[in-house]
């Protein structure tokens, strides 16, 4: 997979927000809610009509460049969220985390903001550069697709129904295009064409005539995928209160993180169980079934979505703003980084794989046609 340029254009837009967040940080009128929202609104207008004129025909050619110059603003603001929560500086952003959205303030909130403001803006960065050049960014597009997803998925729930939930201001409703810009950019990014594959009909028909013992490495996916299901399983019924000692154990002794008050934990893993638990085993049967050619693009919407839970689940769960009698217990570190840098590990191992040598998941291709000698 080729890594286009990133955009410069949109990296030195993007630091804008850092002189205005610490402009906006020093109003008055933004100590109140309303005027974080329409401020807030007012800045993510101006920014938009600001791109609109300076990359017209980047738009026209693709108008998600507009969609990712805009977020790579807002991951700059995140990023600058994260490293003032975390104490590194001072004086920015405090005013939107006070009045805007005080759920940012928690564990949780401070991990996502990281993952937005390091792996997203890169991400904005390198798609917005392949538009400009006008090349193909279809992978990085459903690596972003899954993790912004999975983010939202889990954010927005959890501040409805966690304890932050009587905090709810007015600037909620920011989020709204953040529900619906996905749905939008997810259709673009699936129908762009697809690379050009370089297996031909005798490699593909080559590669699906062999056996699931002829392909170790498949083999050895499929035995993680099995026990990452049930590990997901697990998890899953742990935060619905099962009252297997098992689970009793684990979420007092390895996990304390998932009886947080906070709910974004619980959300997490009823959001894994609820739909990784299926991914898993669909792609159990694509390993073993040749042709399934689906797997390929969807390994890479599930890497991301469960890279950017796992950072934040395993961020969150050591981190000081989780309550103390939450976090994970000392004696109790090394299993639980095994077990969870394993499980972010295993789909983007999986997506590698299906990028690296697709011929097994590829439809058979109509071969050429056979020419006989004419015998005499």
């Amino acid at each position: 997979m080729d890594i286009p340029p990133l955009a410069g254009k949109v990296a030195v837009l993007s630091l804008g927000a850092l002189p205005l967040s610490y402009a906006l940080n020093h109003v008055s009128a933004l100590s109140y809610p309303l005027g974080v929202v329409w401020m807030g609104a007012l800045i993510l207008g101006l920014l938009f009509l600001a791109i609109y004129s300076l990359s017209r025909s980047d738009i026209y050619y693709d108008p998600l460049y507009a969609v990712f110059a805009v977020f790579s603003f807002t991951s700059v603001v995140d990023l600058l969220i994260a490293l003032q929560e975390d104490g590194y500086m001072g004086g920015f952003m405090a005013f939107y985390t006070k009045e805007g959205e005080p759920y940012l303030r928690t564990a949780h909130g401070v991990f996502i903001c990281y993952w937005d403001g390091i792996v997203h803006y890169l991400l904005y960065l390198a798609m917005a550069g392949a538009i400009r050049k006008r090349k193909r960014y279809r992978n990085l597009g459903l690596y972003w697709l899954g993790s912004f997803v999975m983010s939202i998925l889990v954010f927005l729930p959890g501040n409805i129904l966690g304890k932050y939930n009587s905090e709810i201001r007015p600037s909620f409703f920011l989020t709204i295009p953040y529900l619906l810009v996905p749905c939008w950019a997810g259709l673009r990014v699936f129908n762009q064409t697809q690379a050009p594959s370089c297996c031909t009909p005798n490699m593909v028909e080559e590669e699906q005539r062999k056996g699931l013992l002829q392909r170790p490495v498949d083999l050895a996916l499929i035995t993680y995928l099995i026990f990452a299901a049930f590990f997901t399983l697990f998890r899953g019924l742990v935060v619905l209160d099962c009252p297997m000692d098992a689970c009793f154990v684990y979420i007092y002794q390895y996990e304390p993180y998932l009886r947080d008050p906070v709910a974004y934990p619980k959300v997490q893993m009823l959001v894994n169980m609820f739909y990784v638990l299926p991914f898993y085993g669909l792609a159990i049967y694509a390993l073993i079934f040749p042709g399934c050619s689906w797997l390929p693009d969807w390994t890479l919407v599930f890497a991301g979505a469960i890279g950017q839970a796992q950072f934040s689940h395993m961020g969150a769960s050591m981190h000081l703003r989780t309550p103390f009698t939450y976090r994970v217990p000392e004696d109790a570190w090394a299993s639980f980084f095994v077990c969870n840098l394993l499980y972010a590990l295993g789909p983007h191992l999986l997506a590698y794989r299906c990028l690296w040598s697709p011929a097994f998941f590829l439809r058979p291709l109509p071969g050429p046609p056979a020419h006989h000698e004419k015998q005499h």
